[in-house]
């Protein structure tokens, strides 16, 4: 580009300059435009071994990880180490919730009788990082929302979700409970649903979803057809919201982190019951589109370690003091 001729004076010379401004300015836009906008959701499906998981048919989960990554992981801290931790469901829940073990968020059980929220959870610290940023939970079950990540509760950083969608587990003219659960599933149906037209919609930043019948089966049943069974209608529903961040990926300029993954395993015996520190009760396993997965996603990582790993995808700076405090890594470079 040539110079502007120094001859140029008052408000021609103006002008040109503002004109000049304009094109770099629409060249800085354009440049920025390029880039993908990193999103991220994390969907918990209750209660799957990682052997059932790999038995059952489940042509969702196998297309979300071709070219990204499935991996066996672990729950329950170390054993008779400092952070064991219970293979129960809450305590999963909040150990990815939080990136700590029990011995610092301190659920032991369903009850979550006192949780330390000094220990942030995924939700508080994207809020810290931009307030702006949108979040969403999606859950059949509603102490996720009120009592794990506290929505609402000063100690546990005030109001953090933009938007929920949960507890009709306690309508009960809606969802009348029966002996074999079959309510759960149904919720589980209306939950999967809301969230994949939800993110076709307004594809939140972070996204939560749970979902819970696969647990219930497995208690009432144990091993065999009808937790299998159960383990690919998940997969289903899975599957809806896999299509829409397809969908979103298409259609807008946006870069997905989809991450689903269990809460504990279950006992050898019978497959019904969960809690202790067998092998079986502790292996998990984590299902990623991601194509930045380093070698720790490999290495059997942990539920502890999917918090940092998606906070490298949304770019989230999290406090020192905060982060001095995780115990798990990002297995996402």
């Amino acid at each position: 580009m040539s110079p502007i001729p120094s001859s140029l004076m008052g408000p021609t010379r103006f002008v040109c300059l503002v004109v000049l401004g304009l094109i770099l300015s629409g060249c800085q836009l354009a440049n920025d435009a390029s880039k993908s906008a990193p999103k991220a959701i994390f969907i918990i499906v209750d209660g799957i071994p990682a052997d059932v998981l790999e038995q059952a048919q489940t042509p969702s989960i196998n297309e979300l990880v071709t070219n990204g990554g499935y991996t066996r992981s672990y729950v329950g801290g170390e054993v008779s180490g400092a952070t064991q931790s219970p293979t129960v469901s809450a305590v999963g829940y909040n150990s990815l919730l939080t990136g700590t073990w029990a011995n610092k968020h301190n659920v032991y059980d369903n009850v979550i009788e006192n949780p330390n929220y000094q220990y942030w959870d995924i939700f508080r610290i994207a809020k810290y990082h931009n307030s702006s940023l949108k979040t969403a939970l999606f859950s059949t079950w509603l102490e996720n929302r009120t009592r794990l990540v506290g929505d609402g509760l000063s100690e546990a950083g005030g109001y953090k979700l933009d938007y929920y969608f949960d507890g009709f587990e306690l309508d009960l003219d809606r969802f009348p409970h029966d002996e074999d659960r079959n309510f759960i599933r149904d919720i589980d149906d209306l939950v999967s649903n809301e969230a994949a037209g939800y993110i076709r919609e307004y594809a939140p930043d972070l996204s939560w979803v749970y979902l819970e019948y696969t647990d219930d089966v497995g208690h009432l049943f144990g091993d065999g057809p009808k937790l299998m069974n159960s383990v690919t209608l998940m997969d289903s529903y899975v599957g809806r919201i896999w299509n829409s961040v397809k969908s979103r990926q298409v259609t807008h300029n946006e870069d997905w982190l989809f991450i689903v993954t269990t809460d504990h395993g279950r006992d050898f015996a019978t497959g019904k019951n969960h809690g202790g520190q067998s092998e079986r009760e502790r292996t998990t396993w984590i299902a990623t589109n991601s194509k930045n997965l380093n070698s720790r996603f490999s290495s059997s990582p942990a539920v502890v370690d999917i918090l940092p790993s998606i906070a490298n995808h949304l770019q989230l700076s999290i406090p020192d003091d905060i982060f001095s405090q995780l115990d798990g890594q990002s297995f996402i470079d």
